[in-house]
């Protein structure tokens, strides 16, 4: 079974060459290298949660502390959780260690845990 990113799950046509590109933009989550390979995707494609101004409810997102409701609600997540056999605790703990280690990518700087 091929796993899909948001884009392909959503058929939202905003990732680079969609036919809504042009239209409503390119979503950052197609095109967010830092997050590629997280849960098997290509670029944020299975981690759109974590990209903020992505296109969602019918309008662009914040960050994920300003949209987290939505996105623990949205059916794609529920989707990537089932996929990868994780609950919502752990991917919470995943995604700390995460954002911890993205930080630490862009500014160069030793953060601890």
């Amino acid at each position: 079974m091929k796993l899909l990113n948001c884009w392909e799950f959503k058929k939202c046509g905003r990732e680079p060459g969609g036919e809504k590109a042009s239209e409503l933009g390119v979503c950052p989550a197609s095109t967010e290298k830092h997050l590629d390979g997280f849960h098997r995707g290509e670029n944020a494609g299975r981690a759109c949660w974590l990209v903020a101004g992505t296109f969602c409810g019918g309008k662009i997102s914040g960050s994920f502390a300003t949209k987290n409701k939505t996105c623990v609600e949205c059916d794609f997540f529920q989707k990537v959780l089932e996929e990868e056999k994780i609950d919502l605790n752990e991917a919470t703990v995943r995604l700390k260690d995460l954002v911890v280690d993205f930080f630490r990518k862009i500014s160069g700087k030793n953060l601890s845990k």
